[in-house]
C-alpha cells in the first residue's frame, strides 16, 4: 500500500466506481488480504477469473487499487494491492447535488447491505468458532444524547482505538504470531434518530 491514511473519495466516478457489489467485495478482500492474484480473488469470491480481472482493472482505473510486487515465481501473474489504508466517503463531498447525494446514499445502503451479510454468516457458523472466539464476539447497541461535536469526537477516539488494535494485529501477524489470529469485522455506526 503505497498510502498509510484511508484515501478520501470525493468524486462522483469513484464513487460510482467503488459502488459495485462485486467491486466492494474485491476491495474488502484484498484488504484484508494485502495482495492477490485475479484467481486468487476469484475462488474468495466464486466469480469467473475473466469477470474478477475486469472489475479490478476499473478499480485500478480509479486509484483505488494498484499492481502490488509479484509473490511467486510466474511472472505472468498480475498481482494487486489495495492503494491505501482504507476508503472514506463523506456525505459532505456529495450533497452539492441530487445525483451526488443519490449514489453516496446507495453505496452506503450496498455497505451496510455487504456488512449485514457478513454478521449473518457469523450468526449462521457461530456454533463452529471455538468458545473463546464465541465469548470475545459482540453486538452492542448504546443510545446516548450528544451533540453532532460530541459524536464527531467520539468517531474520532473510536477510529484511533480501532487503528491501534489494526497495527498491532498486522504487525504480530508480520512477525509470524498468527497463532489464534483471525480476521475480525469490526462495524461501527453512529447516527442521529427521533425516537
Amino acid at each position: 500500500m503505497s498510502d498509510t491514511e484511508p484515501r478520501r473519495i470525493t468524486d462522483l466516478d469513484t464513487l460510482k466506481a467503488f459502488g459495485h457489489p462485486l467491486r466492494m467485495k474485491l476491495y474488502r478482500a484484498l484488504y484484508i488480504g494485502r495482495t492477490a492474484t485475479a484467481s486468487q480473488l476469484a475462488d474468495q469470491v466464486d466469480e469467473a477469473v475473466s469477470l474478477v480481472s475486469y472489475h479490478l482493472r476499473k478499480l485500478a482505473d480509479h486509484g483505488l487499487i494498484e499492481e502490488a510486487e509479484p509473490q511467486g515465481s510466474d511472472g505472468r501473474e498480475r498481482w494487486w494491492q489495495p492503494a491505501s489504508q482504507g476508503l472514506s466517503f463523506h456525505d459532505a463531498d456529495f450533497r452539492d447535488a441530487p445525483e451526488k447525494a443519490a449514489t453516496h446514499a446507495a453505496v452506503g445502503r450496498m455497505s451496510f447491505e455487504q456488512r449485514s451479510d457478513l454478521y449473518r454468516g457469523y450468526l449462521d457458523t457461530q456454533g463452529a468458532w471455538g468458545a473463546e472466539w464465541r465469548s470475545a464476539s459482540f453486538s452492542s447497541e448504546y443510545l446516548a444524547p450528544l451533540t453532532a461535536a460530541e459524536l464527531a469526537a467520539f468517531s474520532e477516539e473510536l477510529h484511533r482505538l480501532v487503528k491501534r488494535y489494526e497495527a498491532a494485529g498486522r504487525a504480530a501477524a508480520d512477525a509470524g504470531d498468527t497463532e489464534g489470529r483471525e480476521n475480525v469485522a469490526l462495524h461501527l455506526y453512529g447516527f442521529p434518530f427521533h425516537s
